[in-house]
């Protein structure tokens, strides 16, 4: 199977073109694949497997698996990685890409300097507010600030979809979150019968935030394009921060912009690692 090794603020990913022929056979168990390709120390070793399908409502479907088989809807990190590396494959020839996933069709556009491409701007969509579309359960409404009892501990949560659910928690300083101890227990609480990411936010100013990140089916990562686009959203809300937000996550920086049309814009890097091929049964 030929790969591509890529990365987005360190939040990294296997790339496979399924629209070369025999690359992965029909008969592939996809999450089984996952699991063995991820890891890090019997497989090439990432946060998820990424794979370029054909669509028939876009120019293009990414497909995506975690690290532990799971299928989540969208990745923000991955779909900049996915637009960086099938613009320069030539399999689209157009800056401005429709990408079908899960979590709805986005739109990523690149963003060139001297030829070269230094980010990508997506259209992330509208954000989801409805408690039943996120999905979580309990009354009709939005959840902004509400309480949610976690074992013993109290948190004051905001949920938002972007296409994935995401549970949101603003605290003083993210570096004292006991993020392996609290993250898986948010992670598959009841109250959400798909799982959920789950972000910790420290309010810098008006226009900055600090962001830790415990992402459903991949535990914690260095970033997370989605989270941060859903934090802006909770942090919009809740009235802590403006509508256009640098996001300071471990791997790097996002920006990201809830928009008047009501859009969520994030703009980051892309990083193409390395290229290789994976012998299947290695792992």
């Amino acid at each position: 199977m030929k790969f591509t090794k890529v990365q987005g603020l360190g939040n990294d990913f296997v790339l496979v073109n399924c629209l070369e022929e025999g690359n992965i056979p029909a008969e592939t168990d996809l999450a089984q694949l996952s699991v063995r390709v991820c890891d890090r120390h019997f497989g090439i070793g990432a946060d998820g497997l990424v794979l370029v399908l054909p669509s028939e409502t876009a120019d293009i479907r990414m497909r995506i698996f975690n690290s532990d088989g799971s299928e989540p809807e969208m990745c923000g990190n991955a779909i900049r990685c996915f637009a960086k590396y099938v613009y320069e494959q030539g399999i689209i020839n157009k800056e401005t890409i429709q990408v079908e996933t899960l979590g709805g069709l986005r739109i990523p556009q690149l963003i060139k300097e001297k030829g070269e491409i230094v980010a990508v701007r997506v259209d992330m969509g509208e954000p989801e507010l409805e408690r039943a579309n996120i999905p979580m359960t309990g009354p009709a409404g939005r959840v902004v600030n509400e309480s949610l009892q976690v074992g013993e501990q109290t948190f004051q949560v905001t949920c938002v979809s972007m296409g994935n659910p995401h549970c949101i928690i603003f605290v003083p300083d993210v570096d004292k979150i006991p993020l392996s101890d609290v993250g898986p227990k948010i992670e598959s609480h009841f109250v959400f019968p798909r799982k959920t990411n789950t972000e910790f936010i420290q309010v810098l100013s008006a226009d900055e935030v600090r962001m830790r990140v415990w992402e459903r089916g991949a535990a914690e990562t260095l970033a997370c394009g989605t989270g941060a686009c859903a934090t802006v959203v909770a942090a919009v809300l809740n009235g802590k921060t403006g509508r256009k937000v640098t996001v300071h996550l471990a791997g790097g920086d996002l920006l990201i912009e809830w928009a008047e049309d009501n859009h969520v814009y994030m703009t980051g890097p892309a990083v193409n690692v390395f290229s290789g091929e994976y012998i299947a049964g290695s792992s």
